[in-house]
């Protein structure tokens, strides 16, 4: 299948779990995880109709934004960001999802001071507790938000999250209802409702996402198939 018929599949099956829960589908939103990918890529997914594009490495990213390659839809870096790595990437993108400790908060915030903008975020949670990933823990988020809230240069729009590799069907559903009810918390008592985005489900989860109230969704190898890291 062509990446155009992978997104309309995937639009599909969007509708169907939006429905289901007495959503509009029309308010979420489909990021095409496009790690792997290269420009001619994107730029086929954007002509597909695809609502915005999200990468996991600084490095591509860069290269293809010297190749043109997310002209016309919005940039996400979704991907785990190294402080070092900051510069590359406040003011090059339209949001940056992964924003997981009150240290990379403030190296954000220090570059976007520098370049004179506010840079859009999403602050990361570690939904499942793993040493391995990234984002702040459940119990340390109205923190984290708080601080978040006190910096001129950053603008939270909302919450992403990465549940564990599910063991059985349907075994992320639990911690996606936890970001929703972390996401209604948050945004009642300390952004007056302003907050916009619940990112999670990705290509195997993102239905039961859809269900639990996720409004974005990172979907890659549903759209762009497998990828093939031997050859990375």
């Amino acid at each position: 299948m062509s990446i155009a018929e992978n997104i309309a599949d995937v639009r599909q099956r969007m509708a169907a779990a939006a429905i289901a829960a007495g959503r509009d589908p029309a308010d979420i939103m489909l990021v095409g995880a496009s790690k792997m990918n290269d420009a001619d890529t994107c730029r086929e997914a954007i002509a597909a109709g695809i609502d915005a594009l999200g990468e996991n490495r600084v490095q591509e990213m860069t290269a293809k934004l010297a190749q043109n390659a997310y002209a016309g839809r919005p940039l996400c870096f979704i991907g785990h960001l190294q402080r070092n790595k900051v510069r590359q990437v406040v003011g090059k993108v339209d949001l940056i999802q992964s924003v997981g400790s009150a240290e990379l908060l403030n190296e954000i915030e220090k570059q976007a001071e520098k370049l004179d903008i506010v840079q859009n975020i999403l602050l990361e949670v570690n939904i499942g507790g793993e040493e391995a990933k990234s984002g702040f823990a459940p119990a340390d988020l109205p923190e984290a938000a708080a601080m978040a809230r006190r910096l001129p240069h950053v603008n939270v729009q909302g919450l992403m999250a990465i549940p564990p590799v599910e063991t059985v069907p349907h075994g992320n559903r639990p911690y996606f209802e936890k970001v929703k009810a972390l996401f209604v918390d948050i945004n009642e008592k300390l952004y007056d409702n302003k907050l916009i985005y619940v990112s999670m489900g990705m290509s195997g989860d993102f239905e039961d996402a859809i269900r639990a109230g996720s409004n974005m969704i990172r979907v890659g190898t549903a759209i762009f198939g497998a990828r093939n890291y031997a050859q990375n």
